[in-house]
């Protein structure tokens, strides 16, 4: 076990919540947690509360759009070189 591992909260803002977890890594911004203590704080853009896999909703995917920006960036190149 690493020696520097300590209690820290991680805080997905995007799902508005917060995990307690023993990390190594460190922070110098700082939140009180439940049990009145403070702990170092880390903000997450994505975590198991906002991730789709695991809160079971979809995001719609625009690939037409995609498609389309592919082939006015590679496309017409692609098709001029043969």
């Amino acid at each position: 076990m690493r020696p520097d591992i300590h209690p820290v909260v991680f805080r997905d803002r995007a799902a508005n919540a917060s995990f307690l977890i023993r990390s190594t890594a460190h922070s110098a911004r700082t939140t009180e947690w439940k049990d009145g203590r403070i702990y170092p704080l880390i903000d997450v853009e994505i975590s198991s509360a906002s991730h789709p896999f695991h809160t079971g909703t979809s995001r719609v995917v625009d690939t037409a759009g995609r498609v389309e920006r592919f082939e006015r960036r590679y496309g017409r190149a692609v098709a001029a070189r043969h």
